[in-house]
């Protein structure tokens, strides 16, 4: 007889989110969180890289029509580690706000062995 193997499944949280929109308070509580990554068995396995977006809006006012407008930017990093840096903690418990969003993506763990697989994102909306 041979066993049907299941598909792997993972599922991947940021402290104890997976994606969501959070209010900031918590967002800035969470950004020295480390990514957690686990299967169906609840076998945690640990994050050797990911990529990280964050999409600002930045105000701005238009020189032809007067009015204020917004503009989205986006920046990122990649990370070979579980969390992000502490300059980039550091730097969006300064700055994150109401609107944005904070993705983690390319999330890439080590399983058994020598296999490497790239899980699921989380997509964090700041409200």
């Amino acid at each position: 007889k041979t066993e049907a193997k299941k598909p792997l499944r993972f599922r991947t949280t940021w402290g104890v989110f997976l994606s969501d929109s959070l209010p900031r308070p918590e967002v800035v509580k969470l950004l020295d969180s480390a990514l957690v990554v686990r299967d169906q068995q609840n076998n945690k396995f640990p994050v050797v890289s990911f990529d990280f977006t964050y999409e600002k809006k930045e105000p701005y006012l238009n020189d032809t029509t007067g009015r204020p407008g917004t503009y989205t930017e986006y920046v990122g990093d990649s990370f070979k580690s579980d969390r992000l840096s502490s300059l980039w903690s550091g730097r969006l418990k300064e700055t994150v706000e109401k609107g944005e969003v904070l993705y983690f993506d390319n999330i890439i763990i080590k399983y058994t062995g020598d296999k490497y697989y790239k899980v699921p994102e989380v997509r964090i909306v700041v409200r």
